[in-house]
């Protein structure tokens, strides 16, 4: 056996420094005299310290007198390498000796259950826990309810919620981004109204939900709320209020937020995350020099710093500046992200810059294509369709798009018609549109059936905000 183990050795790359060969030497000589006495509980632990996960693994299968603690802890360093399905498996190993799994071994192996996306193993690991009464426990119950709101599973993840015997505000702050993931805000909101106490990151997990699903008074509701209620709000509360207020062209009200901003945060602490959310939201309310002076005052920029800015002067017709910061962009050896790339789009719509617009999605494509989505090929089509160059617009659409085009695609199409579109094709665009505008129709009365009646701010309200 220590011949075959030694063998085993040479087919795992390790570090050829001095030390790590000499680690692994005195390893296989303590390994020599333990195989002797039949005593290998020690030996996972020492190859760990030399990078032999796949000797460690084999070993693990051989050994039955594992005592708890050890094997946990081995298990939980197989899940933390992302070594998730051999973590099941020494999990799965360890339940046919006499070792009984606590509450730390199942939150280990149920991450990793969870971190391969297997519903079946999910279910097998719950039903395990339940056998053994440790669902109901907080750990437990409380990585049962990460794995099923990961994999979507919310009737899962209600079960395992309503299983612990006393859910904190943790777990409550899961379920409901579970809901609001989901678009189940009537659910979210039930749950919120009804915790037991909640912490800035529940009222976080409100305020974005609300915001990212366009529930934009209801975002800025709970954010007054929450302000009301004395808890400070941190740099995460702030983007989506911003956006909220842009999406409803609230200027005078997102001044105050960004007030707020710089007196929860203060000046140092209204970092890049929150500046380029300012930035995006000054420029939807076409207060251009707000943004650009935003973005002047961020002495660290990043990626999104850049695009937010380049979309900003996009969206405000100023397209010749927005190409040069891109330039200007590129040339400091930073990469263009999905936004950057949109504002371009939107940039050479407002200015008919078609063929300079085709060469900058053209080199996304070459140099990133992961950040290519749907929304490029719609202003790109949008592009060709206001250039009146319909052949070009169906040439990518036949060749280009890999996936079934939406109604945002055939309208972007159809937006050319006034240019030059032949009868056929005017039909053909129309009759994609009524289908699927058809089926959008069934989707948002099912929507609208569930969709959580908050009211709009009072005059009181906005005037709270002044007064926070």
């Amino acid at each position: 056996m220590v011949n075959s183990l030694a063998k085993g050795l040479r087919l795992i790359p390790l570090s050829t420094s001095e030390n790590s060969l000499e680690l692994l030497l005195e390893t296989q000589k303590v390994h020599a005299r333990l195989a002797k006495i039949g005593d290998l509980k020690q030996l996972p632990r020492l190859y760990l310290n030399c990078g032999a996960l796949s000797l460690v693994r084999k070993l693990f299968d051989e050994i039955t007198n594992w005592d708890l603690v050890s094997a946990t802890s081995i298990i939980g360093t197989f899940s933390r390498c992302n070594r998730h399905h051999d973590a099941v498996h020494m999990f799965s190993h360890l339940l046919s000796t006499d070792v009984r799994p606590n509450e730390f071994t199942f939150s280990t192996v149920i991450h990793s259950g969870s971190a391969m996306c297997d519903i079946n193993t999910g279910k097998q690991l719950h039903a395990c826990a339940m056998k053994m009464g440790l669902n109901s426990n907080l750990f437990v119950g409380s990585s049962l309810l990460n794995q099923y709101a990961k994999l979507g599973s919310i009737q899962d993840a209600e079960g395992a919620f309503e299983d612990i015997h006393e859910p904190n505000v943790v777990t409550h702050t899961t379920l409901i981004g579970a809901y609001l993931k989901n678009k189940m805000i009537c659910d979210a909101c039930y749950l919120f109204e009804r915790m037991p106490e909640r912490n800035v990151v529940s009222w976080n997990a409100m305020i974005a939900g609300c915001s990212q699903h366009g529930l934009n008074e209801e975002s800025i509701k709970f954010f007054v709320d929450m302000c009301r209620q004395g808890v400070p709000p941190s740099t995460s509360t702030f983007p989506p209020v911003f956006t909220a207020a842009a999406n409803i062209n609230a200027l005078s009200m997102g001044r105050s937020f960004h007030g707020l901003a710089i007196k929860y945060l203060g000046d140092k602490e209204v970092n890049m995350y929150v500046a380029n959310s300012l930035i995006n939201f000054y420029a939807k309310c076409s207060k251009l020099e707000d943004s650009v002076l935003v973005f002047n005052g961020i002495k660290s920029r990043d990626t999104a710093s850049w695009s937010s800015i380049i979309c900003s002067y996009a969206c405000n017709g100023k397209v010749k500046k927005a190409l040069q910061l891109y330039k200007r962009m590129r040339d400091l050896g930073m990469k263009p992200n999905n936004h950057t790339l949109h504002g371009l789009l939107i940039a050479c719509n407002h200015a008919g810059l078609t063929d300079e617009g085709y060469w900058l999605f053209r080199l996304a494509k070459k140099e990133q294509p992961e950040i290519v989505n749907s929304e490029h090929y719609v202003s790109l089509i949008n592009l060709f369709a206001r250039a009146g160059r319909f052949d070009d617009a169906m040439q990518v659409l036949e060749e280009e798009v890999s996936f079934e085009p939406g109604i945002g695609i055939w309208k972007a199409l159809m937006s050319g018609h006034q240019i030059k579109l032949n009868k056929k094709m005017a039909q053909f665009i129309a009759k994609k549109l009524k289908a699927l505008i058809e089926t959008g129709d069934k989707c948002q009365r099912k929507r609208e059936e569930k969709k959580f009646d908050v009211k709009s701010l009072s005059g009181d309200q906005r005037e709270e905000i002044g007064r926070v």
